[in-house]
């Protein structure tokens, strides 16, 4: 074993609340030394292997253990949004995958993971200086958990969904390398730079704009930047709201959204507002004195997400003294889909849990984030609701080569994330200067692509059979 490795090993980390460790080198050389010594216990190509293991467990029994924390009457919304296809059934099974993925080969590096990486939970939102960034957007599994886990969920994400537009597996593949390629290299550039200097690097919309290859790149990308600027609550609202007797009210729209049944809402006021009570203590003390000027006027249930239906959320409307709008968005914590392979958060209210994982991995974040626990022992965070929050949908017909600029911009973003929180150099030195791993995980998205066709597949009969209830929300327009 390398004098690197040994000293990896041998060296006292420095280790954060957040479980992720920092081990203490004195030269950012040794550490890419180090990293590049564990190429021997675990060769990168070994990534590129993907076999179900004999004694794997039945996708539909963990998609029916995942349900535990959720409101059964929620549940066949969930089923209802994973059946379309291959693509949307692994937006809703990171549970799953994170089961499958803590079988595969790791560095043993540890860093705040995202739990959910696929490529529509990266976007655009607007940062508190009213700036547009491109950023990872959804924490809702975040915790500290090898680095490799997040890099196979991305790149299997992207060739699912190049495989839902009908390219061929080889376009597959090469999205799965190019978003692999890209975080490799940006997370080699970042190891050189300081960590104050990574801290404030951020990828905003004009360097996004500025990176177009050609002029239709280009416009296509001022188009969606422009539509993003325009996804604040002032436009939201009068979309989503109705006057009802001198006073604004959210708009029922079952099962997606809908007020509580009337006997039951003045408990259900009471518990909101106890909940909103604590919230607000969990706000630095300057943003509770902009929160103490809005007053809640009226909430709803929503169902959001594929992956979160069923969860409890809930849209709040507030209105300031000169009836200003804002929304806010309750979102309910669970544990993450990585506990159980990764280990316990640090942090006992899983909202807290989300909140500072997003703090830790975004460039920047929402004003308003907070947490709180409701009545009932569940956990909730607070956030703004589509704050000129938009992702790009390249499953809904981009051609090839918007797909392989979105993973280049995806992968980018990852790194960032990862080396705010763990060890650039140390992964920068296992990963190399040569494609190796790159193309090992290429090979590994295309065959648990394959496997993700299967496990949809199971879902589709299990449905058919009445096994599992499933609710198409088309069928009721």
């Amino acid at each position: 074993m390398s004098v690197a490795v040994e000293s990896l090993k041998d060296s006292k980390p420095r280790v954060a609340k957040t479980g992720t460790s920092v081990p203490m080198f004195r030269s950012r050389d040794e550490r890419i030394a180090a990293g590049k010594a564990l190429r021997d216990t675990v060769p990168r190509q070994s990534h590129a292997n993907w076999k179900p293991a004999v004694n794997r467990r039945d996708p539909i029994d963990i998609l029916k253990e995942s349900n535990q924390d959720r409101v059964p009457e929620l549940v066949p919304i969930r089923y209802g949004r994973m059946l379309p296809s291959p693509f949307t059934f692994l937006r809703g099974s990171a549970g799953l995958m994170a089961a499958d993925l803590a079988s595969t080969p790791t560095t043993g590096l540890r860093v705040q993971a995202s739990g959910d990486c696929h490529l529509l939970n990266f976007g655009l939102f607007a940062t508190p200086e009213r700036n547009l960034i491109f950023d990872i957007n959804d924490f809702d599994e975040t915790l500290p958990a090898p680095w490799e886990w997040d890099v196979k969920r991305l790149a299997v994400s992207f060739a699912v969904a190049v495989r839902d537009i009908k390219l061929s597996d080889k376009r597959a593949q090469a999205a799965a390398i190019e978003c692999t390629r890209a975080y490799r290299e940006r997370l080699r550039e970042l190891s050189t730079m300081s960590p104050l200097d990574v801290w404030y690097d951020r990828l905003d919309a004009q360097t996004i704009i500025d990176m177009a290859p050609d002029a239709e790149i280009k416009k296509v990308r001022e188009k969606t930047v422009a539509k993003a600027k325009q996804r604040i609550s002032d436009y939201l609202y009068p979309q989503i709201s109705e006057e009802v007797a001198g006073r604004r009210r959210l708009v029922d729209q079952p099962p997606a959204m809908f007020h509580v049944a009337q006997e039951r809402e003045p408990e259900h006021q009471a518990i909101v507002r106890e909940a909103l009570d604590q919230y607000r203590l969990s706000l630095p003390d300057e943003r509770r004195v902009l929160f103490d000027r809005y007053s809640l006027e009226d909430i709803v249930v929503k169902a959001v997400g594929i992956g979160s239906v069923g969860t409890l959320c809930f849209v709040g409307l507030f209105f300031s003294a000169e009836n200003h709008p804002l929304l806010l968005q309750f979102k309910q914590a669970c544990p993450s889909v990585l506990e159980p392979y990764a280990g316990r958060s640090p942090y006992e209210n899983h909202a807290q849990r989300v909140i500072v994982g997003q703090r830790l991995m975004q460039s920047a974040s929402d004003i308003f984030l907070g947490w709180t626990r409701g009545r009932n022992g569940r956990d909730f965070f607070i956030r703004q609701l589509r704050d000129m929050k938009m992702s790009a949908r390249i499953e809904e017909g981009a051609s090839a080569k918007q797909a392989m600029l979105y993973a280049e911009l995806c992968g980018r973003t990852l790194a960032h994330a990862h080396a705010k929180s763990g060890d650039a150099a140390l992964i920068s030195g296992y990963l190399g200067n040569s494609d190796d791993f790159d193309q090992a995980i290429g090979e590994f998205a295309l065959a648990y692509a394959d496997q993700n066709e299967k496990d949809h597949a199971a879902l589709v009969e299990a449905v058919k059979a009445g096994k599992i209830e499933a609710l198409v929300e088309q069928d009721l327009v």
